[in-house]
């Protein structure tokens, strides 16, 4: 196994605590200092995740953990960067993927409990609810003691009725535990390793937005078992699909979102953690402000759709190729997406003569469209879903990579413009 190659110049991972984050994902491995001069330039205090990556992203894109902690630590020693920055191992669901993930230098963890998850909880009748409760009853002990109980909350009250501890049981009552016994081995690797580590809760992967008294348990039972967690990502309300802004009511999710933040307060101090994060500029306002700054902002491929911008601009025969390829195999490539493009949303390649509208139609979001609107990029959604099938062919991305080399300047201009309004959409 290949080994991150540290000096005495080389500035490691380090915790970040409390302080609001960004987790910049870079599935090429050239991003970083795009994603630097965008945090220098319009950070103001929010601290960088730069080396993210997923076990599924690292499978679809063919590198190894320690490839992409040598690509950020190697960035950033050259650019002389001595803040305090993270390492997010994301997205882990097995005990394999924790010993992984921190052998190669990764210290903040985002567990992912959900193939632990009961994804139709939400919609069970009394009857069928009451049979899943009683079939897993022995395994969900702490049950009894919310049962009645109320929070008084300044934003609302929480009350732990029979129907809601039934639903939470059976929807989060398996995950729970693989998460704590998940969160136990980070503990005894970090500890084997002698390196720090914080803990990230992932329950968003649902069809159904958190309820407070599934937030409210999730929680208090890491707490119960001496398990500090840094931030938890709840599933919120509204849809939050990939490469494109926010789907729902805003005034329905500020609500609800200020509760959370309270559960968050109350039973941490944590973060609250927005996944899917990227493009979702219209809800950071309110994200920064209703959390006080406790928040980490989760993106990841929002950075692959802008090295393809570079692409389009200086290479557009090979964007085209990229874009039929991702067309060819968007149908397959979305299922583990939450996405509602079509193909039939967008020209084909060959239906668009000017490398100018392709580029528009296939890459832009909130450029050229109503404030608010973002959603109405079906391009962007087919890329972004596709990345893997482009990657793993073997000549398409190195093509991509010799572009990206051969024009850095362009290639850091581009995500510096892209996550400076990001990072100043949070400044609330």
């Amino acid at each position: 196994m290949a080994t991150v190659q540290r000096t005495s110049r080389t500035v490691l991972a380090q915790p970040l605590g409390l302080a609001p984050s960004f987790g910049f994902g870079d599935r090429l491995g050239l991003a970083t200092p795009g994603h630097l001069a965008a945090l220098r330039s319009a950070g103001h205090g929010i601290r960088g995740i730069f080396a993210q990556q997923s076990i599924r992203e690292l499978t679809r894109t063919s590198r190894t953990p320690e490839e992409v902690m040598q690509a950020a630590i190697d960035a950033l020693t050259v650019s002389r960067y001595t803040d305090p920055w993270s390492a997010d191992a994301d997205h882990l669901k097995t005990s394999e993927d924790v010993v992984r993930m921190a052998t190669a230098g990764f210290i903040f963890f985002t567990l992912d409990p959900s193939e632990a998850v009961d994804q139709h909880a939400d919609s069970y009748d009394a009857e069928a609810l009451a049979a899943k409760f009683a079939a897993i009853r022995d395994e969900v002990p702490w049950v009894e003691t919310y049962r009645g109980k109320k929070i008084e909350l300044k934003s609302g009250t929480i009350e732990f009725s029979p129907e809601a501890l039934s639903r939470a049981a059976v929807k989060y009552g398996r995950a729970i535990q693989r998460g704590i016994t998940l969160a136990r081995r980070v503990a005894l690797e970090a500890k084997r390793l002698e390196q720090p580590f914080e803990i990230e809760l992932s329950v968003d992967e649902t069809s159904q937005p958190t309820s407070y008294v599934e937030h409210y348990i999730v929680a208090d039972q890491f707490r119960k078992a001496d398990i500090k967690l840094i931030s938890v990502a709840p599933r919120f309300e509204g849809d939050f699909e990939k490469g494109v802004d926010y789907k729902g009511d805003r005034a329905l999710l500020e609500r609800t979102l200020k509760v959370h933040a309270e559960i968050a307060e109350r039973l941490g101090p944590y973060k609250l953690s927005l996944h899917s994060g990227s493009d979702k500029l219209s809800l950071y306002p309110l994200l920064a402000r209703i959390t006080d700054g406790k928040f980490h902002v989760k993106t990841s491929g929002t950075s692959y759709l802008e090295a393809l911008r570079v692409v389009a601009r200086r290479a557009p025969r090979l964007f085209r190729q990229v874009v039929e390829l991702s067309r060819d195999c968007y149908d397959r490539d979305k299922a583990t997406y939450h996405v509602s493009a079509t193909l039939v949303g967008v020209p084909a390649p060959n239906q668009i003569g000017s490398d100018q509208e392709l580029e528009r139609l296939y890459l832009d979001t909130w450029r050229d469209v109503p404030a608010g609107a973002g959603f109405t990029a079906p391009g962007r959604q087919i890329l972004h879903c596709s990345f893997g099938s482009v990657l793993t062919d073997t000549q398409l991305a190195n093509e991509i990579r010799d572009v990206l080399i051969t024009h850095p300047g362009d290639h850091e201009e581009v995500l510096k413009d892209h996550f400076a309004r990001h990072l100043q959409a949070l400044q609330a």
